[in-house]
């Protein structure tokens, strides 16, 4: 498969072709369902707690005898059903949401998210981020160039880039991903991908383990 390649200044420069064993797999969704909602647990942190009535002080002592009072019979000013007692089914920070995943399943679905960006033209190659100068205001010339359709976009480079990184960091609407950080998550979360050749490479040899 051959996808066109783009340049600093957002004109076509050739083609670049790509692994169909990467970038044009069929894709199943119960697959990159499964992934996802993994890796969004694994994401999750469980800081919420409530107390039931067994942590709430006080309500040792019965508030008032079982029968001829003529009130509903009670055991603890704590219950759920008082003001200031336990909660019923909330949530407690001891919850474990995370689970394990196959790897092969994961670097599986990685692959089908690509394939799908690519099906759709989500996906543009570039030849380098090698810009003159660290300036936020050439970067975003730069995306202001390129046909891309969205608002959204993630960078990949092939490895850290000090450089981008400081040109990115005050667009809000960028997110800068190294080839080896790119999971299934952060892919589905955004609309289009912008990745440079180099990283392309690196993203092939990641997925051919």
């Amino acid at each position: 498969m051959k996808v066109k390649v783009y340049n600093l200044s957002g004109e076509e420069s050739g083609e670049m072709e790509l692994a169909d064993d990467i970038f044009a797999v069929k894709i199943k969704p119960a697959v990159v369902h499964e992934v996802f909602v993994a890796q969004s647990g694994n994401q999750r942190q469980p800081w919420a707690h409530t107390k039931h009535k067994g942590d709430v002080r006080g309500g040792g002592r019965k508030p008032w005898a079982q029968k001829g009072t003529g009130r509903a019979r009670h055991g603890s000013i704590r219950s759920p059903l008082w003001r200031g007692g336990g909660v019923i089914f909330g949530p407690r920070n001891i919850n474990n949401f995370k689970s394990k995943i196959n790897k092969k399943i994961r670097l599986l679905a990685l692959k089908m998210c690509l394939s799908d960006m690519v099906a759709n033209g989500n996906l543009l190659v570039v030849e380098n981020f090698d810009f003159n100068e660290p300036k936020t205001r050439l970067f975003a010339q730069f995306l202001s160039v390129l046909p891309l359709k969205k608002k959204s976009h993630l960078i990949v480079t092939a490895g850290k880039d000090e450089k981008i990184l400081r040109m990115a960091r005050n667009l809000s609407s960028v997110q800068i991903k190294r080839a080896q950080d790119l999971n299934v998550r952060e892919v589905l979360n955004v609309p289009e991908l912008v990745i440079s050749k180099a990283g392309v490479r690196e993203v092939e040899k990641i997925l051919n383990k």
